[in-house]
């Protein structure tokens, strides 16, 4: 039998500057058996982060105010994607290459598609959920392992969800990796990577009507890849509804990014430029950060308020 833990919380204010919905009310599901936290708000699903044991790296699927899918999980031809995700290409001292991006692809038994991951990341701990300020916050532990069974980084993540009322939100994302085995290299190119990665579903891609939009006024892929900015917005109007889900930097807000994006899906972030598609390395104990907020919104970037929204976001507590 599935065990499942439920846990009820309501939301009375932002913890981040944006004005929450009073009385909003979040409840977060967790089947352990299944590798699933399911977060609903006023009873309509919002996201839920995947963390089975057989996964090759965990990964969220946000939902549209509307109820509708916005990303999509394993797409052709690329299978590694997996919606809204986070994942490199580093080297441990002393061993060989980890590609946790590809890891989809490092199977022991190629033939098999049961046979387990050389190369994961996989859930150590998820953290009871707690309320501050109004806002609901899950931490959680991760490992990088690279030959099933070699620690490579260790991760924290924390995940804080705030209700912005009529379905819209706010998933504010900590990503924390530290090289507490060793010296790691990051080697990742200046193309294939992004911290961290979103890849739309075909409906809402500029492909099938969609915009993208940056907080320097560029659009779609060409006036958007490579180019720095503080966030992106992918919208669209699906099924008669026009809604979207923006990425945005947490800076200081004079702190651009530049930016992967292709108008078939995929957008996210890059590191600071001196981290960008160039290797360093982290030394033993050292740690790296990367904090997102993924702002799930109504209408279209104007309509949405992103650029008011991130204002808000990043605005000094």
């Amino acid at each position: 039998m599935r065990t499942t833990r439920l846990v009820c919380l309501c939301l009375l204010a932002s913890a981040v500057h944006l004005p929450a919905a009073e009385k909003a009310r979040i409840e977060l599901k967790r089947d352990e058996k299944a590798g699933e936290l399911r977060a609903t708000i006023d009873g309509k699903e919002a996201f839920t982060f995947f963390h089975a044991a057989d996964l090759d790296l965990p990964y969220l699927v946000p939902r549209s105010p509307s109820g509708k899918a916005m990303t999509v999980v394993h797409p052709k031809p690329y299978p590694h994607h997996r919606s809204l995700w986070f994942a490199d290409r580093v080297q441990l001292a002393g061993s060989g290459v980890a590609d946790f991006y590809n890891a989809l692809y490092s199977r022991v038994d190629k033939k098999d598609p049961k046979s387990p991951f050389g190369n994961r990341v996989r859930l150590v701990k998820l953290g009871r959920p707690a309320v501050a300020g109004g806002t609901a916050t899950v931490h959680a532990k991760l490992l990088w392992e690279m030959n099933q069974k070699a620690a490579v980084l260790d991760e924290d993540r924390r995940m804080r969800l705030t209700a912005l009322g009529g379905g819209e939100y706010l998933l504010d994302l900590t990503f924390t990796v530290t090289a507490a085995y060793g010296d790691v290299a990051f080697v990742g190119d200046a193309v294939h990577y992004a911290w961290p990665y979103v890849r739309m579903t075909p409906a809402f891609s500029v492909q099938k009507g969609g915009t993208m939009t940056n907080s320097a006024g560029g659009v779609n892929q060409k006036g958007t890849n490579g180019r720095p900015a503080r966030w992106v917005d992918y919208s669209n109007t699906v099924g008669g509804v026009t809604e979207g889900l923006a990425v945005l930097i947490h800076s200081t807000g004079k702190e651009a990014r530049k930016w992967l994006t292709r108008d078939y899906g995929t957008f996210g972030p890059r590191r600071v430029d001196a981290r960008s598609g160039r290797k360093f390395t982290l030394k033993k104990g050292q740690s790296l950060t990367q904090r997102v907020g993924i702002l799930v919104h109504k209408g279209d970037v104007k309509a949405g308020k992103v650029a008011e929204r991130y204002a808000a976001y990043v605005k000094p507590m």
